[in-house]
């Protein structure tokens, strides 16, 4: 696709030069006149396509092509590009006006605002004179989804949990000062007003009903803890590359595999951040982006067993593969992963997904099917599986216990009290 009229001038004169190379190509005399032929299509192709993008932006800055049905949430990012054309809006006046480098914003078209903040693609939306009312609305209505305040300005600071925030000393309150007062400066002074934690699309997996302002106060709080890391320790760029894997799931035989595998996730440009779920929030997991590129895992520990850590993490790293930059970004919250399943009609295509990415991540189901284990139920036989596979006994008796639905057996192989232990600090005692 073309963005600007210098691309546009490009790509015209480069018509011009296929179309002499093409002239040039016919009246040549050979006798292979099938590479002749070779040439001559290929030549004609790529005139063809760039003669299409040519007219499409052409038609887009005259108003030919009239603006698409109000799109859906998923379909957002793929129209805006060409509704900024057609409002005759170039991208840095764009830029200008959302605040950001002309640079960002071609980085956004290019990749049909890979990364980009609800936040960010509701305001481009607005300026472009898309209507987004229809959008909100359907976000509310989504069954697995919240999506509650379109400005900052409808928070009801007094149904945040400030008693218990104070409480874990996340909100300093000096006996004059104002408990609601220092909670919202506490959160705009994580988000800087950015209103990242607002306006981000949360899709919940739950059972029941979740508290959302649980939900804002809990997620600040992870924010918090991941701006710090990237501020004082040196974590790289994220890379959509999962070579690594395997290595990851090699630590689940180290004792200390849980806080091995933060540090390794850091060096991969993830931060996991430890912090227990508030009550009305039931949080097993959940992953965010701290901005366009950088992810983040929360994890709250709410069930200190090795391998409820290990299915949770690998589902929310399997969050950051397959739909963190590609699902309109979303915010990801996991809830009740005792009820994971790799079939259940109730849980919804993306969480299937992701549990799917743990399972054949710790377990390649080729693998899995050889497990002698699955019958044999003793610890003998999880630990020589386990040996087999190059992987930790815990994963094995957590699956079986899972695939029985009979959470009694193998007690020993799945790691109680084995997690909490190794991250000191973290409050784990309210549900």
């Amino acid at each position: 696709m073309i963005y600007t009229d210098e691309q546009f001038a490009i790509s015209r004169a480069q018509t011009q030069r296929l179309e002499t190379a093409l002239s040039e190509a016919r009246a040549r005399q050979t006798d292979q006149t099938w590479l002749k032929t070779l040439e001559i299509d290929a030549l004609e192709s790529q005139i063809k396509d760039i003669e299409e993008e040519l007219l499409e932006y052409e038609q887009l800055k005259s108003g030919e092509i009239p603006a698409p049905d109000i799109p859906t949430i998923d379909e957002l990012p793929k129209v805006l590009a060409k509704a900024r054309i057609r409002a005759g809006i170039s991208q840095n006046a764009l830029a200008i006006r959302i605040k950001t480098t002309p640079e960002q914003v071609q980085r956004f078209e290019a990749s049909n605002y890979m990364g980009a903040s609800l936040d960010m693609l509701l305001r481009v939306s607005r300026i472009l004179g898309i209507d987004t009312d229809s959008i909100v609305a359907t976000l509310k209505n989504a069954s697995n989804s919240t999506f509650v305040w379109r400005d900052v300005d409808e928070i009801v600071w007094s149904r945040f949990p400030y008693r218990e925030m104070i409480k874990r000393s996340w909100v300093k309150v000096q006996p004059d000062e104002n408990p609601l007062t220092k909670t919202q400066q506490y959160f705009f002074n994580v988000t800087n007003r950015r209103s990242l934690a607002v306006y981000n699309r949360r899709t919940v997996r739950r059972k029941s009903a979740v508290d959302e302002y649980a939900l804002l106060a809990w997620q600040t709080r992870v924010l918090e803890l991941a701006q710090k890391r990237y501020t004082h320790h040196s974590v790289p760029e994220f890379e959509l590359n999962d070579t690594w894997l395997p290595e990851l799931v090699s630590l689940t035989k180290s004792p200390t595999g849980p806080t091995d595998a933060c540090n390794f996730l850091a060096e991969k440009g993830i931060v996991c951040v430890i912090e227990q779920h508030l009550p009305g929030s039931h949080l097993d997991g959940a992953t965010m982006l701290y901005d366009t590129n950088r992810p983040i895992i929360g994890l709250t520990l709410r069930y200190d067993r090795l391998d409820n850590f290990w299915f949770v993490l690998l589902h929310e790293i399997g969050h950051i593969f397959l739909h963190l930059f590609n699902e309109c970004v979303q915010d990801f919250f996991d809830a009740e992963s005792e009820s994971y399943s790799s079939g259940d009609a109730n849980h919804s295509r993306i969480e299937y997904e992701a549990d799917q990415f743990a399972l054949d991540t710790l377990i390649p189901s080729d693998r899995w099917k050889q497990c002698m284990s699955r019958f044999a139920i003793t610890d003998e036989s999880v630990q020589i599986d386990a040996e087999n596979l190059g992987i930790g006994p815990s994963i094995i008796a957590g699956r079986i216990r899972h695939e029985r639905n009979d959470y009694r057996i193998l007690n020993s192989s799945v790691g109680l009290g084995q997690v909490r232990c190794q991250f000191e600090g973290v409050n784990h005692e309210v549900d």
